[in-house]
């Protein structure tokens, strides 16, 4: 019986495949989250790891401004990690030439890495380089992240 459910579990692990997704961008929503358009249907994507700054908060309408401009009509491919509670698809997004999205609104300054979920080390290093060359938000030395920001909304 043992033998039979190690097996099994070998067999899920050694199989898994990651979801994605491909299609175009046709609306970027804010600074981490997309839609995009496949041959059938449009998916709302939320980037993983990362969180850019609200509605209403500073540097939101520069963060999307970038973020449309890294993305507004482009192909991209999004590797599915979840689905989170409104729904939406959160994964890595990658640009045809293998830009890692994530990482670029990051290297940016226009998002924090989400500690709540991400502990990638790259993403950890690309905040760091961006607040110490004060890139971006990080222009404000008392920028709020945005999960404080949405705190005190509530």
């Amino acid at each position: 019986m043992r033998v039979w459910f190690f097996t099994l579990v070998a067999i899920c692990f050694l199989s898994y495949v990651p979801v994605e997704r491909t299609g175009k961008v046709v609306k970027v929503v804010d600074g981490d989250t997309f839609d995009i358009l496949d041959e059938s249907s449009t998916t709302r994507v939320r980037l993983f790891g990362i969180d850019a700054p609200e509605r209403g908060q500073a540097f939101n309408k520069r963060a999307k401004a970038f973020t449309d401009s890294l993305l507004s009509g482009k192909q991209v491919r999004v590797v599915v990690r979840d689905k989170d509670r409104y729904g939406r698809t959160v994964g890595d997004a990658y640009l045809s030439d293998g830009t890692h999205v994530n990482a670029e609104i990051v290297r940016a300054g226009y998002a924090w890495q989400f500690k709540k979920y991400s502990t990638d080390p790259e993403i950890a290093r690309l905040e760091e380089i961006a607040r110490s060359h004060h890139r971006g938000l990080w222009e404000d030395a008392q920028a709020i992240p945005p999960w404080e920001f949405r705190k005190g909304k509530r």
